[in-house]
């Protein structure tokens, strides 16, 4: 049955954050052959719309407004109940991000409807829309469908695979006027204390440190080896409690669920909690002294040996390869 989807482009400084494009593939299958529809929400983000448009979207909505220069959940959800009053979608799709988490429950709870959250996967079975998303801790999964009016659902970053960009698509960018009013919370300042570079929730590569770097200064090596690969810098709980990196950068049942492409583990001992947020990564190598350690029951690949060795050598073989040219 075709169905008009809504799905909400997340910016991030002005720029189209990845998993806006992966939840307009993931709403493709949902509509069946109906509209998706893409909203965009801020201050100056009107060039943004031609990328959505590029990316799969048939329409795209913008509502603009210097109250919705940061996000706030009470900005953002009068802005998006607008919208979703004058579009009166069937199903609407959002990335599973800090604020996709934040804001699909108020918006399901605003509208009387169900939420299938952390979706790794969409596909159409038996003549129902099918979300397949983790449970206990990423240790089983169950498919899920929707009986409800809406279907409402948000997706794991790097699961669902973005549609092809297509520079030809056009389609129609319309604006919405929506009055903002009554904010219980006004954004002053936003201080940023994650590092520079990939945003971790969405790197293709992760190198993650644990307890075994044995100091801030132990992780230096590990970005050597990220920057080649273009990836992003992790790290367990215990790397992060013993104070070697900050807590933006935790892995893990109470930090950040990540499934990059590829995941290499330095000196991780592999405690349950932090196998929950990056378990699902699609090739694990592990650099452990301790063979008998815990992270090596799920690596792909292990490598028995000091980290301090082992990391600098895969650095300058890479760098051989140029594989981040």
């Amino acid at each position: 049955m075709a169905r008009k989807v809504l799905v909400l482009g997340e910016v991030r400084e002005q720029t189209l954050r990845n998993v806006s494009f992966e939840a307009l593939a993931a709403a493709k299958t949902v509509a069946e052959g109906g509209e998706v529809v893409a909203a965009l929400v801020g201050k100056n983000i009107s060039s943004l719309a031609d990328e959505m448009l590029q990316y799969g979207a048939d329409r795209v909505v913008k509502i603009e407004n210097e109250k919705l220069k940061a996000y706030t959940p009470d900005g953002y959800s009068q802005a998006l109940l607008a919208v979703i009053e004058s579009e009166k979608p069937g199903g609407i799709v959002f990335g599973h991000t800090a604020l996709g988490k934040d804001l699909s429950p108020k918006l399901a709870a605003k509208l009387n409807t169900g939420l299938i959250s952390d979706a790794t996967n969409v596909e159409i079975a038996g003549g129902n829309i099918v979300f397949t998303r983790p449970i206990y801790s990423g240790k089983a999964f169950e498919k899920k469908i929707v009986t409800g009016d809406i279907i409402f659902a948000t997706i794991r970053p790097n699961n669902i695979a973005s549609l092809e960009k297509d520079e030809s698509h056009t389609g129609e960018i319309s604006s919405l006027s929506v009055d903002i009013k009554d904010l219980r919370t006004i954004v002053k300042e936003v201080i940023r204390k994650a590092t520079e570079g990939v945003d971790l929730s969405e790197a293709k590569v992760i190198v993650a440190g644990g307890r075994g770097v044995k100091s801030s200064n132990g992780f230096e090596p590990l970005k050597e080896l990220a920057n080649v690969l273009g990836g992003a810098i992790g790290a367990s709980r215990g790397a992060c409690d013993a104070d070697y990196c900050d807590y933006s950068l935790q892995i893990g049942q109470t930090g950040k669920v990540v499934t990059p492409d590829l995941y290499i583990a330095c000196g991780i001992s592999g405690a349950i909690q932090h196998l929950a947020g990056m378990s699902n990564s699609k090739v694990i190598v592990a650099i452990n002294k301790d063979p008998e350690a815990n992270i090596f029951k799920i690596a792909d690949y292990g490598i028995v040996g000091d980290l301090f060795e082992v990391v600098p050598l895969l650095t300058q073989e890479f760098k051989k390869l140029n594989v981040h040219s």
